[in-house]
């Protein structure tokens, strides 16, 4: 742990998705001999992590819980924003911006592999994404940033329906193909004989449709058109999700879907390693159906089971039935609308949050599907952890899923409080009581 946590933060965005870049120029493929020695420096340590009989171990682990086989608990810990609490300033040692982009993911790399000691599977591979253009819905919020980390508001762009809906068209976008190929060839020259470099496109965190839904129309005037505007509203999902699904057409036409049945993080905590994907018939082009996909609805908290039934499944069902298999949820409880969502296609891995009904969830999933178990972040978030507290809500956890496949997420973390043990010492806290 020497030397982590030192220094000011990068200032580097840390997202569970931070594989889908669409900040990179043509100009910034560049590499100096300095950084390209110490990528590859960088690189070999993470090799020699993947290569070792622990990463062997955890593959197999996570591909019998995918398979809702018997197994312990399985532990992963993404700190999130946290990471710039822990990888600083001071550790790093590039000074391109590309260079620093990749300094950061193989330095978490190498975290997780050393120090973190969860079940985070470290993969002998460096994968370069497309660059590309955010989507272009024909409708665009505008936002305003606060001197604060992350925080902002946004003036929604639908504010009449009649006049601003039929604006909203299918999500369009370009990619960068001088930048996506000159990152990548500049990616095979730096690793090579060390990493096997892959272009793999990872177009989505999330297909939900109501985070865009509530940016597109203000998500306090939503919860009013539930009542006040109920058609409106209809057609408002209604054609996001066609905006969806026509994006996947296009993706699967032009063969830009990557496989993720391996160490790629899918739904909203876990990894996808599967022996039920791709499809048994898989000819090497990718499509929907050899995938997880993954919807949540996180916005409609409040909202009762019936009208998300009516309002937002619907639309949501399309989406789904077009994956191998699927993820759900998020932050949302799903105690009380689980009744519908169970009725997902080829649903697998299931969210429960830190405000769900923990005992209802653990009888309606049982060993039928991944419970992902969501630990509340908070706790982990000031410079003194109370691990009498946290060894004590995880052993109630685990007890009362007994008998269910259980994932043990740690996400969320805007802070760690400043102190990279924080994350090792849950990880060691959850371990130990996973093996318990």
């Amino acid at each position: 742990m020497e030397h982590y946590g030192d220094g000011p933060s990068t200032g580097l965005d840390q997202t569970a998705a931070g594989k889908i870049l669409t900040g990179f120029q043509p100009h910034d493929v560049a590499m100096s001999p300095n950084d390209r020695d110490v990528l590859r420096a960088l690189a070999e340590r993470v090799a020699d992590i993947a290569a070792g009989s622990r990463m062997r171990a955890v593959r197999e682990l996570w591909t019998r819980l995918n398979a809702l086989q018997e197994t312990r608990p399985v532990v992963f810990c993404d700190p999130e924003n946290g990471w710039n609490e822990i990888i600083t300033e001071s550790q790093m040692a590039c000074q391109g911006k590309l260079a620093r982009r990749w300094e950061m993911d193989l330095r978490k790399e190498i975290f997780w592999g050393e120090e973190m000691g969860d079940d985070k599977p470290v993969e002998p591979f460096f994968d370069v994404p497309y660059t590309v253009s955010p989507d272009d819905w024909g409708l665009a919020a505008v936002y305003h940033k606060t001197q604060s980390a992350g925080s902002y508001v946004w003036e929604a762009p639908i504010r009449d329906y009649a006049t601003d809906l039929p604006r909203l068209h299918s999500p369009q976008f370009e990619i960068d193909w001088e930048t996506t190929r000159g990152c990548l060839e500049l990616a095979r020259d730096v690793f090579d004989g060390i990493l096997t470099v892959r272009l793999k496109g990872c177009w989505w965190w999330s297909l939900g449709l109501t985070w865009p839904a509530a940016t597109f129309r203000g998500l306090e005037n939503i919860f009013c058109d539930f009542h006040d505007h109920p058609d409106e509203l209809k057609e408002l999902l209604a054609r996001i999700s066609r905006g969806y699904l026509d994006k996947l057409d296009y993706l699967e036409s032009n063969n830009l879907l990557s496989l993720n049945n391996d160490g790629t993080y899918v739904g909203s905590g876990g990894f996808g390693f599967s022996e039920e994907l791709p499809r048994p018939d898989f000819d090497g082009h990718v499509t929907c159906a050899d995938l997880w996909g993954f919807t949540e609805s996180q916005e409609t908290v409040n909202v009762s089971p019936a009208m998300y039934e009516e309002f937002i499944f619907p639309h949501e069902k399309p989406i789904m039935d077009r994956f191998g298999l699927t993820c759900y949820g998020c932050c949302e409880p799903l105690h009380s609308r689980w009744h519908v969502v169970q009725r997902h296609h080829s649903l697998r891995r299931v969210s429960c949050s830190p405000w769900a009904d923990l005992e209802k969830m653990a009888e309606f999933l049982e060993d039928k599907y991944v419970l992902s178990l969501k630990p509340n972040p908070a706790a982990l978030a000031t410079p003194k952890i109370d691990e009498a507290k946290i060894r004590s809500d995880l052993r109630r956890a685990l007890d009362i899923t007994k008998g269910c496949v259980v994932e043990i997420i740690m996400k969320d973390n805007h802070t760690i409080g400043h102190r990279p043990e924080n994350v090792v010492q849950w990880c060691r806290i959850a371990k130990e009581e996973a093996m318990r």
